[in-house]
């Protein structure tokens, strides 16, 4: 697989996961609120984080466009590093 499939892959699986997280926030904020607690909780961790509101699209849109990027980039040097091991081992 090229190093560009693989960062477009996990490009798109970050996008696609930070798109859900944003649309969560703007229709049930209170309950990603409750869910963020939770998973503090279970790490035993209790930080005063909450949940701003009221949801700003311009932010959403560039917290996926970000991910995107930052994840087609780690993808990227994943695939080059996984090409450098597979030549090597050759």
């Amino acid at each position: 697989m090229s190093k560009n499939k693989i960062g477009m892959i996990l490009g798109l699986f970050l996008a696609l996961f930070h798109a859900v997280w944003s649309i969560c926030v703007a229709l049930m904020p209170m309950m990603v609120q409750d869910f963020v607690n939770w998973i503090l909780v279970l790490h035993h961790i209790n930080l005063p984080y909450t949940i701003i509101v009221p949801f700003v699209v311009t932010n959403a849109i560039i917290l996926v466009v970000l991910t995107f990027i930052i994840g087609y980039i780690f993808g990227w040097v994943l695939g080059y590093i996984r090409d450098l091991v597979l030549k090597k081992t050759r």
